[in-house]
């Protein structure tokens, strides 16, 4: 993954961002509370992304084989008498 545009798009960022401080400007952006919400909704679309990606091993995971009740082999006869 190529790092270079996040990190430009941040420096670019925090330069408006001291720009919009030096000229005592309220800045345009949401609030925090809204950015955290978007980061969630990121969070949440990339989840499904990767569940779709890897259903077999999560089906495998959730299987209810655990539930399964095996087959119990017949008690073994000891009342027989070797004659």
């Amino acid at each position: 993954m190529n790092w270079a545009p996040y990190l430009l798009s941040l420096g670019v960022g925090v330069g408006v961002g001291v720009i919009y401080g030096l000229v005592s400007l309220r800045s345009p952006a949401p609030p925090i509370i809204a950015l955290l919400g978007l980061l969630g909704m990121l969070a949440g679309e990339a989840a499904v992304h990767w569940l779709k990606g890897h259903a077999q091993p999560i089906a495998h995971a959730l299987h209810l084989k655990s539930f399964e009740v095996g087959q119990q082999k017949p008690p073994s006869d000891t009342t027989k008498s070797e004659t």
